[in-house]
């Protein structure tokens, strides 16, 4: 049997959080904590939130209303440097330049510890070479990104955040439209960095049977707003997949590991039309 997660100081906090674009509010009022040395994901329907939080957390939109904490203190209180050193971002879809090295991309996680007089120096690239191996991008290392598959192109992407050496790391959807296998390997990587290293890691997921088999602390966001956040174990149900996604399905324990997964009912949405006409 499965025991709740031990209470952990929050890293990054979010409080009363308003945030939206253009006059549009996306999140009303998110309270919110990452739990240190766990992965914590975020999951939710089209529009939710799960990226205009993330965004917000790392500085990256200004919330209307509310505010952010880092290590106890308001995030917007920081020089951006300062953030830098304590917070490291993957957004959605990153984009390398036109042959850009692995090694060269790797390298610009390196930029928060550059001075006017201090250049690159022996712990660049000690933190460099680490991050390549512990990413397993080291072989490919003189290859241009833009040369690599998928998989291959967001490990290196890894890599460059774990050259900023920060052990707060925010990642927005890493395995989107990546293969199955791929995903997977990305998502063991995550975990490995969270319960060997002490990494604290909050990824945007959109797969549902993925989010509950990785997540230490797994987030249901609906409309803007926390719906449900706790262990897999107690989140993902079939009443909270209904409630928020509007899904209907059948939640049993996987072989092996115990971890929550979802089969949808098949022919649901036709019986509710049938039933409505």
């Amino acid at each position: 049997m499965n025991t709740p997660l031990p209470p952990h100081a929050p890293r990054l906090q979010g409080e009363r959080l308003t945030a939206g674009y253009e006059g549009r509010r996306v999140l009303d009022g998110v309270d919110f904590r990452v739990e240190e040395g766990r992965v914590t994901v975020l999951l939710g329907p089209n529009g939710s939130g799960k990226s205009t939080l993330l965004k917000t957390l790392a500085r990256t939109l200004m919330p209307e209303d509310g505010r952010v904490l880092l290590d106890g203190r308001d995030i917007h209180r920081y020089r951006t440097r300062e953030v830098a050193h304590r917070l490291g971002i993957l957004p959605q879809s990153p984009t390398a330049p036109e042959g850009l090295t692995v090694r060269e991309l790797v390298g610009m996680g390196r930029f928060p510890h550059q001075r006017l007089w201090r250049q690159w120096s022996t712990e660049d690239e000690r933190a460099v070479n680490a991050a390549m191996a512990t990413a397993r991008v080291a072989d490919f290392a003189a290859r241009p990104v833009d040369a690599l598959s998928g998989g291959q192109r967001q490990r290196c992407w890894i890599a460059m955040v774990l050259a900023q050496e920060t052990d707060l790391i925010l990642l927005d959807e890493p395995t989107t439209f990546l293969d199955l296998k791929v995903q997977v390997d990305l998502l063991e990587l995550l975990v490995k960095l969270a319960h060997e290293r002490g990494r604290t890691l909050l990824v945007v997921l959109h797969d549902l049977n993925l989010a509950a088999a990785y997540a230490d602390v797994l987030v249901m966001m609906h409309e803007g707003r926390i719906a449900h956040c706790g262990p897999p174990e107690t989140v993902f149900t079939a009443a909270n997949l209904k409630r928020v996604f509007d899904l209907d399905a059948e939640v049993m324990r996987a072989p092996g590991t115990g971890r929550p997964i979802c089969v949808p009912a098949l022919g649901a949405a036709t019986r509710r039309e049938e039933a409505l006409a």
